[in-house]
């Protein structure tokens, strides 16, 4: 079922998709996770453990460094070594761009980061005694393998130069939507992670809604196994080593980005619905009502965390001056609404650590993470305040002063400040509901109705000037030629569009203009007209919207 914001707009939209984003699973070696299980896969290696000190674990790290160096070298493959702060995934971005690159391993990046690492105590005879993990973890190089898979795009795996070698493995669902696309013939555009423009906007969707199947989980352990074993650890264990310490990776997702996309066919509508819903869903969105939106609702069991969580709160941040972002944070989990490129307006949401939710982290579960994160988005559009549809501006005020095009002629826009367009457009309505041209009106007719109006001379407003004031009424869609004869007639929308232009400028604006420049009367009419009520009613209105909107009328 769609969510309120979707069907709300769907009458601007070309299409949307839902999409899994950006996903981080954790790769580990489970009987590197504690003392007894390590010793135990050194034997294996080893075939004992006597020489399992801190010299041979920080020898297994500098021999990771050595062949990784040496293997670059020969391969024509860089390796550049990063500093705090840098964005690393830029870098290899700029990298893809910069020449095209064959699927494989196309770039390495070595940066510090806190790692899992071992420390062998000895016993006062010399021998090993326990296993500790240093505390805090110590922050040691780790290696960022950017690949290139066919079918998953660009791919990141992050390890550790020591043993355990635990590693990260980074990817992003629409590099995979759009590998898929390509290879079913659907054409798009696309802009970072977000596609602008789509030829086949339901075939997409299609492709997207795959990466929520549960059997995404088993295309993502192949897409692991085929790169972390031969590609990266390779450089620690070789495959012999690897096969002899029975050494493999378990697999759990530690952070998932889930989206809604909506491509718009306006940016100027979708930039205004953005900002109606900011302003509007901003203040309402309190403690209570943002539970319910994440679902941390009273259960029966005991739990064990605090009442709240460490961290909520509605944000509206500008990190460039031409976007907005609107974020909800709540635990360890962020609901965003930003726009992407001109007409895509994005929702999504991220849960930032697994571990911290009872909804399981192994990668079975990823399909029921993908599900409850979805059901949190639903929730959130659900519960927005959005701008009734009726009130958002199509371009029709926008586009009235811009020149158009009749067939091969270019005619002048629409000033309806100036008096003489002002009276063709009421001789036009007038003309248009009158019985005594049913089959329409020429240049002629309109001609002697604009000069009955102001009282002109035949010269000064002929059926030329007449023709021309036409032509620019039918390069903005108001009014048609009838066939192949020289009789006009208004456009039903066109007709609408002129009567609220004209009702609204002379009935509605002036006189409350007039009404905001001078201050309430203290005296009223004894016998007002409905009229009378109905300005009343909008004075009393427009000066509470005021309010509303912050501005003093």
């Amino acid at each position: 079922m769609p969510d309120q914001l979707s069907s709300l707009y769907s009458e601007f939209l070309e299409g949307g998709y839902d999409c899994v984003d950006r996903v981080v699973l954790n790769a580990y070696f489970s009987m590197g996770q504690s003392g007894g299980g390590f010793r135990t896969w050194w034997r294996e290696l080893y075939g004992s453990d006597e020489n399992l000190d801190d010299n041979h674990l920080m020898r297994m790290a500098g021999r990771f460094s050595r062949r990784l160096r040496a293997w670059a070298r020969a391969n024509h493959v860089p390796v550049v070594y990063c500093s705090a702060g840098e964005r690393k995934h830029e870098i290899a971005e700029d990298h893809l761009s910069a020449k095209p690159v064959k699927p494989g391993l196309f770039l390495i990046l070595v940066s510090k980061a806190p790692a899992l690492v071992w420390e062998a105590q000895k016993t006062g005879t010399g021998k090993l005694g326990q296993l500790i993990p240093k505390d805090p973890w110590p922050y040691v190089n780790h290696y960022s393998f950017h690949i290139l898979d066919p079918d998953w795009g660009h791919v990141t795996i992050k390890m550790s130069g020591h043993p355990p070698f635990g590693a990260q493995v980074i990817l992003n669902g629409h590099e995979y939507v759009a590998a898929q696309a390509q290879k079913a013939g659907v054409e798009f555009t696309k802009h970072e992670n977000c596609f602008t423009s789509v030829s086949n906007a339901t075939g997409l969707a299609k492709i997207a809604d795959t990466l929520s199947e549960k059997e995404t989980a088993g295309r993502l352990r192949q897409l692991c196994e085929r790169w972390i074993y031969s590609t990266c650890l390779c450089f620690a264990l070789d495959l012999a080593e690897q096969e002899k310490s029975r050494f493999q990776y378990q697999y759990s997702v530690f952070q998932m980005e889930y989206s809604r996309n909506l491509l718009f066919r306006s940016g100027r509508q979708m930039e205004e619905i953005f900002q109606a819903l900011i302003d509007r869903t901003r203040a309402p969105l309190d403690l209570d009502r943002i539970k319910t939106i994440f679902g941390d609702k009273n259960r029966p069991h005991r739990d064990t965390r605090k009442k709240n969580p460490t961290r909520w709160g509605v944000v509206v941040e500008t990190p460039t001056y031409d976007l907005t972002v609107f974020k909800v944070h709540y635990g360890k989990m962020t609901l965003k609404i930003y726009t992407k490129g001109e007409r895509v307006l994005r929702t999504e949401v991220i849960v930032h650590n697994t571990k911290e939710y009872r909804w399981g982290r192994s990668l079975p579960c990823f399909g029921d993470i993908v599900v409850r994160l979805r059901d949190i988005l639903e929730r959130f559009l659900n519960a927005v305040g959005c701008l009734d549809a009726c009130f958002v501006a199509d371009e029709t005020l926008e586009n009235l002063p811009l020149p158009t095009k009749v067939g091969q002629t270019k005619v002048g826009g629409i000033d309806f400040n100036k008096p003489r367009m002002r009276q063709v457009v009421e001789a036009v309505m007038a003309l248009s509901i009158s019985p005594t041209s049913p089959a329409g009106f020429t240049a002629s007719d309109l001609a002697q109705k604009v000069r009955k109006m102001n009282g002109q001379a035949e010269a000064e407003y002929g059926p030329r000037r007449a023709a021309y004031d036409l032509k620019k009424l039918r390069g903005k869609g108001m009014v048609r030629k009838i066939g192949t004869s020289r009789r006009y007639e208004a456009e039903p929308d066109g007709l609408r569009a002129m009567t609220a232009l004209v009702v609204l400028r002379e009935r509605v604006i002036k006189p409350l203009l007039a009404a905001s420049q001078q201050p309430e009367p203290q005296t009223k009419p004894n016998h007002p007209t409905p009229v009378d009520r109905h300005y009343e009613h909008l004075r009393v209105g427009m000066r509470d919207l005021f309010t509303a909107l912050g501005m003093v009328a």
